[in-house]
């Protein structure tokens, strides 16, 4: 062996990449004039990608392994070349190194409120954040459609891009979902499915997709927020009445233990006492025991009307038809009604009536 085939054996180049950064998502392999020996040993470790670019042109992709450089592991760029068998002199290519792995506890939120109708408050204005992980998934997409000839390309300079495409999604989410706002807390995780379903068209045309994301909190504005508190307070209270009395006597009781409050405080104490005095007497202006219940209204006296010979007669008080039935135009046989009752019937069958015949006795029965 010649001493050029020894150094042509020993001076095979080895192209890799080492990543300690955690944030860089595309590094280009640094090669002077970018000449790359014909038989170079390529190196592409799990979570990388390696995307070989020919004169301006993406040629081809390796996911990991390790290679040798050489026509049968290169069809593109063997192709472009126009290369023969047996070629074995440098080339030209830049290689870009691809990381492929998540990229995780990416934050994002809404910049300005969202507005939207709420079933409840009506117009309300929301805020919401949360996180979100992204990985590529096609290495030569992202290559074309974002990085370019960027020769190292970090997660930041894509990251508000995918904030904003987010942050538009879920609007539209939240806004066409019609939950209410007090349930909108125990939708999260479905709401943050539907934004990543949402989204995920657009950022695979940049080789991208979303694995996770997550809604941690929508709020509401601070002052909307106090109004809430306010209105969960007085449900929480219930009655009232009582629950002024019990804060004017916890006031008074603190004012009395206040240090360094002297007539002050006793005045304090002695106006709260007047005021809770005079809240007592209003609901008791008699003092001592409460004021017995008023009685009810007197029952409404019906009006009667009679039936005699297909023709009817009154109205007639009841005291009316008990003078009737004294001078006998008023018979248990003749037909009455009221108002209420369900058609007519024998003065003598209605129960409120019948005692107007007890006074005098009915007429004997036949051949006594």
């Amino acid at each position: 062996m010649g001493i050029l085939d020894f150094l042509k054996g020993e001076l095979i180049d080895v192209i890799h990449w080492t990543d300690d950064t955690r944030d860089t998502m595309v590094w280009r392999f640094e090669r002077h004039d970018y000449a790359i020996k014909y038989g170079a040993k390529l190196t592409v470790r799990e979570g990388q990608a390696a995307v070989f670019v020919h004169e301006g042109q993406l040629a081809d992709v390796f996911t990991p392994g390790l290679y040798m450089l050489e026509t049968n592991n290169m069809p593109i760029l063997t192709t472009l070349q126009h290369w023969h068998h047996g070629f074995s002199s440098p080339f030209k290519s830049e290689v870009y190194f691809v990381n492929t792995t998540r990229f995780n506890d990416l934050k994002w939120g809404t910049k300005n409120p969202i507005m939207l109708r709420d079933p409840e408050f009506g117009p309300v204005r929301l805020r919401a954040f949360g996180t979100y992980s992204v990985r590529v998934t096609d290495p030569g997409k992202f290559l074309q459609e974002i990085v370019g000839t960027d020769g190292e390309f970090t997660m930041d300079e894509i990251s508000f891009q995918i904030r904003n495409i987010i942050v538009q999604e879920y609007s539209k989410v939240v806004a066409s979902s019609g939950i209410p706002v007090l349930d909108m807390a125990a939708n999260t995780g479905d709401m943050g499915k539907l934004v990543a379903s949402a989204i995920s068209e657009t950022i695979a045309g940049y080789g991208l997709m979303l694995p996770e994301l997550y809604i941690e909190n929508i709020s509401l504005p601070p002052a909307v927020e106090q109004a809430l508190d306010k209105r969960t307070s007085m449900g929480m209270i219930g009655d009232l009445g009582k629950y002024t009395q019990f804060s004017a006597a916890e006031a008074m009781t603190a004012a009395a233990n206040q240090p360094g409050s002297g007539d002050m405080g006793a005045g304090l104490g002695m106006g709260m006492g007047m005021a809770m005095a005079n809240q007592m007497a209003q609901a008791n202006p008699w003092g001592g025991q409460p004021a017995a219940a008023a009685p009810p209204p007197p029952p409404v006296e019906h009006v009667w009307h009679t039936a005699e010979g297909g023709q009817t007669k009154g109205p007639f008080s009841k005291a009316d038809l008990g003078r009737m039935a004294s001078d006998g135009s008023l018979t248990r046989e003749t037909f009455v009604w009221t108002a209420g009752q369900d058609g007519w019937m024998k003065a003598g069958d209605v129960t409120e009536l019948a005692q107007l015949f007890t006074v005098m006795p009915p007429p004997p029965p036949p051949g006594a």
